[in-house]
């Protein structure tokens, strides 16, 4: 078996080795920070999401496409997470939570709907004095 240097230079496994460290400390300040600062109901379907209405064209689609860009490599990098350390669900849901396309929010009521994740968001929530987030009752994952 091949060793990890003969594969990937010294240079880029230090590299590595210190983005991750970096995406964990900023998963860890980051990830609370957000959840925080939700809306309880913002994952309810009522819960309007027209951000930036009524300012100029140019600056809605600029911050479009840097939401969209953060949110990507916030979803790779809790998808890498997953087997890394760090707060892997939790990163990929505030990913596709920055993310605009089709079936979005319904993908983000699935993953905020387990169990697991929902009392995790919720402790830490309360951990800040704030309400629980509140889930429709059509979107609570069963298993």
């Amino acid at each position: 078996m091949p060793d990890i240097t003969s594969l990937v230079s010294p240079v880029a496994l230090e590299f590595l080795f210190l983005l991750s460290i970096v995406g964990f400390v900023a998963s860890v300040i980051a990830i609370p920070w957000i959840l925080i600062r939700l809306p309880q109901d913002y994952f309810c379907e009522s819960y309007p999401r027209t951000w930036l209405k009524g300012h100029h064209l140019v600056l809605r689609l600029f911050v479009l496409v840097l939401k969209n860009l953060v949110g990507g490599i916030l979803l790779l990098g809790g998808i890498a997470m997953l087997v890394l350390p760090g707060q892997g669900l939790l990163t990929m849901l505030i990913g596709v939570s920055l993310m605009d396309f089709p079936g979005k929010r319904a993908i983000e009521r699935k993953l905020v709907s387990r169990p697991l994740i929902l009392q995790t968001i919720n402790r830490v929530r309360q951990r800040f004095d704030r309400p629980p987030l509140l889930i429709e009752e059509h979107a609570v994952h069963k298993t």
